[in-house]
């Protein structure tokens, strides 16, 4: 019978997830000579290559696709084993948290999360780190204790609604479309626009709204993610589709206005969790996610924007 050292098992998973040597080495915080050493072991151990060149990349051998799901399971088994004993308390806990999310999401969840961190759980911390930065291996997010992300674009692992929301539209309170006694969507769509994305092959609510309806706004000035589309409609005449929750906890200046779409131009977004299965048990992580879904029930509209009197509707007189 081989001598099995289970200290490979972790960096076993990391290979057959991410298929590559470095980036397995970054998840393990190995160097990469140690996981190739590592990696040959693993090959002598199953007499197998498990990871074998395609192109510019690497893919799995048959007997890796098969071990693959196997070796998840075995960690999974063992993590819910080594968690029976296991309590949470978190007002002694000093555990540190990683969590991926946008700056919408980090800026409507963070400071309703540090204070209820500061009245039930004073020594944890959470680091929040870009969505951007976890969207290329979405699938492979087991080093993130949770990820915050809008339902509907496939991201894998457990999944749990947190907030709703919706969009309105934002432009400096001296844009002549104020002046107009109506507004329609032709109107917003011949406007030029500050769009905010999330990476390459994501479509954004706002752009799937214009998508649906045939339009294409003429967009001159595109910026990685919603945080600063209020900074860049003030003082020009750009509008931009941005959360309202996200536009209401903006500082007083810049001085934007809100206009609302009409009720059947409603435009909304779901937010939601997502955890990687093997942190499904974990007591840390459970009472993480109970308190995201805690202070999200209720969250509010922080301070008050001017809203327009007038809303974009689908044409005119309606």
């Amino acid at each position: 019978m081989k001598e099995v050292d289970l200290n490979l098992l972790p960096l076993l998973q990391a290979l057959l997830e991410l298929r590559n040597v470095s980036r397995a080495a970054d998840r393990v915080h190995l160097s990469q000579p140690s996981m190739s050493q590592a990696l040959a072991k693993l090959r002598r151990h199953f007499n197998d290559e498990l990871l074998v060149r395609s192109g510019r990349g690497y893919e799995l051998t048959p007997f890796a696709q098969t071990l693959a799901p196997r070796v998840n399971q075995t960690l999974v088994e063992v993590q819910e084993t080594m968690q029976l004993s296991t309590a949470f308390d978190p007002a002694v806990s000093e555990r540190t948290f990683v969590l991926a999310a946008s700056d919408y999401a980090t800026t409507v969840l963070i400071g309703p999360l540090r204070r209820l961190m500061a009245k039930h759980a004073s020594q944890v911390s959470v680091r929040f780190v870009p969505l951007t930065s976890v969207l290329p291996r979405a699938d492979e997010f087991s080093d993130i204790d949770l990820l915050v992300g809008p339902m509907g674009y496939g991201f894998s692992g457990s999944t749990r609604q947190l907030f709703r929301d919706d969009f309105v539209v934002v432009m400096d309170s001296t844009n002549p479309l104020l002046d107009r006694p109506e507004l329609t969507l032709f109107d917003l769509a011949a406007a030029p626009h500050a769009t905010g994305g999330f990476g390459p092959g994501v479509v954004t609510p706002p752009a799937r709204f214009f998508q649906e309806r045939g339009m294409q706004p003429a967009v001159v000035a595109h910026v990685s993610g919603w945080q600063s589309i209020p900074m860049l409609v003030s003082g020009t005449d750009l509008v931009a589709l941005a959360p309202r929750m996200l536009v209401t906890r903006m500082h007083p200046d810049p001085p934007v206005t809100v206009v609302e779409l009409d009720p059947d131009l409603e435009l909304a977004v779901v937010e939601a969790m997502y955890w990687h299965p093997m942190r499904a048990t974990d007591p840390a992580n459970v009472w993480l996610r109970s308190a995201l879904q805690q202070l999200s029930r209720h969250l509010t509209l922080d301070s008050e924007r001017p809203i327009h009197p007038v809303r974009f509707s689908a044409s005119a007189n309606d």
